[in-house]
């Protein structure tokens, strides 16, 4: 019993020793408050079809008043040509009692099929309160400055809403995508034709160059025989950048005779 009792009482001192260095360990942010990029790196495709979103955020507690941060813009990306930053440009706001504002850039799917890239150099200046710096480290330099890349993409690429011709429901969310600007791949989409249950096969076709495409013979491993063999053409509507391919399909005529038919799905772009 006495040994037990001694095991006891250094298990609970040894207990409470470790429990004080852990609160010895315990790192306090203590300032000086600041704001920062969250992010110094982002990277999209021109294709991406959604506002991206440079997030602006205090180190340290949210003040009970709005914040006006000021910034710069700088590199070799084309304001009007490649972006378009939404709102008042050059500022951005945290609301009161928040830590978060945000610059909101639409990029431009100028499709040129140029396979480049260019960039927005985002740099803070200055606050609007003095409880506040901007960035911190040497020379404030930590979280000062942001680089978006914005990747150029194919002439077809992005994404899509997707309907056919009689069909009852349209598809969001359909991705067209492309290695070579030349040969281009559609998927999340489901061909809806003859009850497939949702799936969703994906589907390759060609740019001809002249605004016709080409679907090329293909075996789909997601639809049953006889439907598993696509082929077709198409167009595109340099104006309003929608996509028309004519799918054929072969079905069964009766029990020994086929029929081809023709599927007109359009894409529309997002």
């Amino acid at each position: 019993m006495k040994k037990l009792h001694t095991f006891l009482v250094f298990s609970f001192l040894a207990g409470m020793i470790a429990l004080a260095s852990c609160e010895e360990q315990r790192i306090l942010f203590e300032g000086p408050a600041y704001v920062r990029f969250t992010d110094t790196t982002l990277n999209f495709k021109e294709s991406i079809g959604r506002m991206v979103e440079v997030k602006v955020h205090v180190v340290g507690k949210p003040l009970n008043q709005s914040v006006t941060v000021n910034y710069t813009i700088s590199g070799n990306a084309r304001e009007g040509r490649d972006y378009i930053i939404e709102g008042t440009k050059g500022t951005v706001t945290i609301p009161a009692n928040k830590s978060f504002g945000t610059i909101n850039v639409r990029l431009i799917n100028n499709a040129n099929n140029i396979l480049n890239s260019q960039e927005i150099i985002f740099t803070l200046t200055n606050v609007s309160s003095n409880e506040l710096q901007v960035g911190s480290g040497r020379d404030n330099i930590i979280g000062k400055q942001l680089r978006l890349t914005i990747q150029d993409d194919c002439l077809f690429s992005g994404f899509y809403t997707g309907s056919r011709q009689g069909g009852t429901r349209t598809v969001p969310n359909v991705e067209i995508t492309s290695q070579d600007c030349r040969e281009y791949l559609i998927s999340n989409w489901n061909i809806d034709i003859f009850d497939f249950n949702a799936i969703k096969p994906t589907l390759n076709f060609i740019d001809n160059g002249d605004n016709t495409l080409t679907i090329p013979a293909q075996v789909s491993s997601e639809l049953s025989t006889p439907y598993d063999t696509l082929r077709g053409s198409g167009i595109w509507n340099p104006q309003t950048r929608a996509i028309l391919l004519n799918v054929r399909i072969k079905v069964p005529l009766s029990a020994t005779k086929d029929t081809v038919i023709t599927v007109p799905f359009t894409f529309t772009p997002r």
